[in-house]
């Protein structure tokens, strides 16, 4: 029989939001896979996990995914997991699944942790239809994709780094309109958790002045569709 790839939520910072059926399939997994094996560590021995781990991300994940394919053909259980929150979203896991599934073998996916869902229901913004963008293009296409997105008329949620959020903040409210209804959350789950809500402008006032740290969620409201007029 062949073994099967587990996707497991680990915590984005509160150890104490990963699930009891991820401590068990992390403990029963024959290989566990982490995007990078010093920052699973402390997690792994905080729950007394003791297993092989292995090293799987944007860097290796091609060359990797052939030997992984092998193991479960072996019949070993082999659990995926991020340095925080869900494989595959803003992180690598993709293409370890698409050959998985092209061998035909079987993939369970854990409910858990995800960065975004906590910040867009806090947001106060509409989360009954919103669209999950991830990181900006850094460079090639970036203006391009804002352009694209000025006409969205649902919420837009992206992620973003401290030492780029300033300058988000700034094309966002340049293209979007400095009155567009935004809210950003920070360093979520853990000790010093924030969202400062308002409008783009006003959001980039807060933190030009306030602390920047941690990793960053943004929801920007859609654009607000107009109403036609019955003359």
């Amino acid at each position: 029989m062949t073994g099967k790839l587990y996707l497991v939520p680990t915590p984005i910072g509160n150890l104490e939001d990963i699930t009891l059926r991820a401590i068990r399939i992390l403990k029963e997994a024959d290989i566990i896979l982490a995007e990078d094996t010093r920052t699973s560590g402390p997690l792994l021995k905080h729950f007394e996990i003791d297993k092989k781990v292995f090293a799987h991300h944007q860097h290796n994940e091609h060359k990797a995914s052939a030997e992984i394919v092998r193991f479960l053909k072996e019949g070993k259980n082999v659990a995926l997991i991020s340095d925080a929150g869900t494989p595959a979203i803003s992180d690598p896991g993709f293409f370890l699944v698409r050959e998985v599934l092209k061998n035909q073998i079987e993939i369970e996916c854990l409910p858990g942790a995800t960065a975004f869902v906590p910040a867009l229901v806090n947001s106060g913004l509409p989360c009954d239809r919103f669209t999950f963008e991830g990181f900006l293009p850094v460079k090639k296409g970036r203006q391009t994709r804002l352009k694209e997105l000025s006409v969205e008329e649902r919420t837009m949620i992206f992620y973003e780094s401290p030492h780029r959020i300033l300058k988000t903040l700034e094309e966002l409210a340049a293209v979007f309109g400095d009155e567009r209804q935004a809210s950003v959350s920070r360093e979520l789950t853990k000790l010093f958790e924030e969202t400062v809500r308002g409008t783009l402008t006003e959001i980039k006032l807060y933190f030009e002045t306030h602390t920047i740290k941690g990793e960053f969620v943004l929801c920007v409201a859609g654009k607000v569709k107009k109403e036609r007029r019955n003359d």
